[in-house]
């Protein structure tokens, strides 16, 4: 009896160590995982930016499903919209779209663009409307929403009219007409940009009741396209306040044409000197303040004589020494202005020194 009870527990020892060693010399792992749902991770980096009545939606598509597995497919995209609180699922706010996506591996951003209903939108202040999308999978099913982002729901004014810019000494002028306001607070918004480029830069901004600025930070001899925009400021007691931009202007593309000479110099005054030495006549004027100066030119002629040039190069400072002077001789000078561009100014007011 003993002998058998040793034959059953010999036997019983050397199946287990045939099962563990088949096991381990495949490299199975121990316990089997169930099948991956193959469901995409939900969007963490949903953004969305109102601009009139249109809200842009952006995010990037996820390339791993909630296995951390790559994701090589998916059915689609659901876009939700909620005037109140957003719910799992999007509960009530399902909008009638779903777009596909190109393949996860791009990792391109996404789009939407969603035009608000008129329904949604009123004047209070507070009122927002809420946004989410899901992302499905081949079965349409997805594994919830991503990060909920909203966006004021007051409604917005008109975009400015009769939108002009025009090129002048000063800087480019851009001008409009007024636009009827909706209760918030607002102004005016100018953007500027450069032919062959694709960004937008601010050229200024101006409060409401304006109906111009005057945009100086720009370059001659460029190319520019400008539009204006209403921005709305939305108040609410114990928040941050927010805006958004109404609907753009048409863009008025002007060319920065540089025809205009810089400011008629002023001051202009003449002393004569030699007394024991080669005489001369010092010229001096108060200096101009013109940002694309590049100097002077000096004339001078006498009596009954045509006004010439005598610096052979441009003069930079507002002073000039006039060493080509005979005695008895009365001298009547003026000064015009050069800028970068060679564009002259007028002459100033001519004043007479004499050569005794």
């Amino acid at each position: 009896m003993r002998s058998i009870d040793s034959n059953r527990w010999a036997s019983l020892r050397l199946l287990c160590i045939i099962a563990v060693a088949g096991v381990t010399a495949c490299g199975v792992p121990g316990i089997p995982k169930p099948p991956s749902l193959d469901l995409p991770q939900p969007v963490t980096d949903l953004r969305a930016v109102r601009k009139g009545d249109r809200v842009y939606l952006a995010w990037t598509a996820p390339t791993e499903t909630t296995d951390n597995l790559p994701l090589h497919h998916t059915g689609g995209v659901v876009v939700c919209r909620s005037p109140g609180a957003m719910y799992p699922g999007c509960a009530g706010g399902v909008l009638p779209v779903s777009q596909p996506q190109p393949p996860a591996q791009s990792k391109s951003r996404q789009t939407f663009i969603d035009a608000i209903p008129a329904s949604l939108l009123g004047s209070d202040p507070d009122s927002q409307i809420f946004y989410a999308v899901s992302i499905l999978n081949q079965n349409y099913r997805d594994a919830g929403i991503s990060n909920v982002v909203s966006v004021p729901a007051v409604a917005a004014p008109a975009a400015p009219s009769d939108f002009q810019a025009q090129v002048t000494a000063d800087g480019v002028v851009v001008s409009w007409k007024e636009t009827p306001a909706t209760g918030a607070r607002h102004f005016y918004r100018v953007y500027r940009r450069a032919e062959g480029t694709t960004t937008d830069a601010v050229a200024g901004e101006a409060t409401w009741g304006s109906f111009q600025l005057i945009d100086h930070n720009f370059e001659w001899e460029k190319t520019y396209s400008y539009r204006a925009t209403v921005v709305t400021v939305i108040h609410v007691e114990g928040k941050p306040d927010s805006e958004f931009e109404s609907a753009d202007t048409l863009a008025v593309k002007v060319f920065a044409h540089d025809v205009f000479p810089p400011a008629v110099p002023s001051g202009l005054q003449a002393v004569f000197s030699g007394v024991g030495q080669q005489p001369f006549i010092d010229l001096i004027w108060a200096p101009d303040t013109d940002a694309d100066l590049a100097g002077y030119n000096v004339y001078r002629r006498e009596e009954g004589g045509e006004a010439k040039k005598i610096n052979s190069g441009i003069v930079t400072a507002p002073a000039f020494r006039d060493m080509n002077v005979m005695a008895g001789h009365t001298y009547f000078y003026s000064v015009a202005a050069v800028d970068v561009r060679g564009n002259e100014s007028a002459r100033c007011s001519e004043t007479s020194e004499a050569a005794p």
